[in-house]
């Protein structure tokens, strides 16, 4: 199968590239500059917006796998507009190219913490309803939507992953994407973290490279629909820290703030139907992946004092 990677050098996507190099998939990358990371497969340089460089990337591909997010949930309030024209703009767009080339499957990476807003069951199945408190989480609906009218008025087939909250390797840690690290860049620089309430906030969180193995068993199947990946487990942000504490072996400033309002306040995932559908379920625990990321920074920190 030829596979197009949008966003293959990111956070998600290059652990994604990193495992379909290993299988029989002839690989496509799309990113807009070249990466440290190892694979086999083609790479055009070229911007998502560039539709010159994206019908050119979709020329001959048989599934689409979309990871490429331009905003997180604090950036996305600060400027919703601009979270609109690149995202939202960006998917439709997509799907007009991707019709055009008779490309027919997609598999579209959402937010499963973000999209169903502050949910009155727990844990959330991908039957809840929808009902975002932050402009990220209605763009990630629309976007949704808009897969579904191309499912229903052409036909592309697409599955669509909500993942709770990644993290792992390759995270960015300049202060708006991810929680954990945040706080694992915090415990190198010495700084202290925001805490935005009193830390009691229960989040879901995935390991990136679980995410990855279920977008790689996606690939490889037929369905299509709506799937949450996350861990089945809440921790609340005072528990995330104690475990960053642990692993680092470093104390971790705690400055308390008042809360935020697009902040959802318990998000924990159901992922049985994804285990059911493609026996894939999160495997790895909560401190195993935070030390992962933990030595992964560690050694990008202790090359830059070099």
């Amino acid at each position: 199968m030829n596979v197009l990677i949008l966003g293959g050098h990111g956070f998600i996507g290059s652990h994604i590239v990193e495992l379909l190099s290993n299988t029989g998939h002839s690989l496509r990358v799309l990113a807009r500059k070249k990466s440290e990371i190892k694979y086999k497969g083609e790479l055009i340089l070229g911007d998502f917006f560039d539709d010159t460089k994206l019908s050119e990337a979709l020329v001959g591909i048989d599934t689409v796998v979309h990871c490429i997010s331009t905003t997180v949930p604090k950036s996305s309030e600060m400027d919703p507009i601009y979270d609109i024209k690149s995202n939202l703009i960006g998917i439709v767009r997509l799907l007009q190219l991707m019709k055009a080339h008779n490309v027919p499957n997609l598999i579209f990476l959402s937010s499963g913490g973000t999209v169903y807003g502050n949910s009155s069951s727990s844990p959330i199945t991908e039957d809840s309803a929808l009902n975002p408190v932050s402009s990220y989480g209605a763009v990630k609906v629309a976007m949704e939507k808009f897969i579904g009218l191309s499912e229903l008025n052409w036909g592309v087939k697409s599955i669509i992953i909500r993942p709770s909250n990644p993290y792992g390797e390759r995270q960015g840690f300049k202060g708006l994407q991810g929680l954990i690290s945040v706080v694992l860049k915090s415990t190198f620089d010495e700084s202290p973290v925001l805490i935005y309430g009193d830390g009691s906030m229960l989040r879901d969180y995935v390991y990136v490279q679980d995410v990855a193995k279920l977008i790689c068993r996606a690939i490889d199947s037929n369905r299509s629909g709506i799937y949450n990946a996350g861990s089945g487990v809440g921790h609340s942000v005072n528990q995330i820290i104690s475990t960053i504490e642990k692993v680092s072996g470093k104390k971790v400033q705690r400055l308390y703030q008042e809360a935020r309002s697009f902040d959802v306040k318990n998000v924990v995932l159901s992922s049985e139907l994804t285990q059911r559908h493609f026996g894939w379920k999160s495997t790895t625990t909560l401190e195993s992946g935070i030390r992962k990321q933990y030595e992964w920074l560690k050694g990008r920190n202790d090359s830059a004092n070099r």
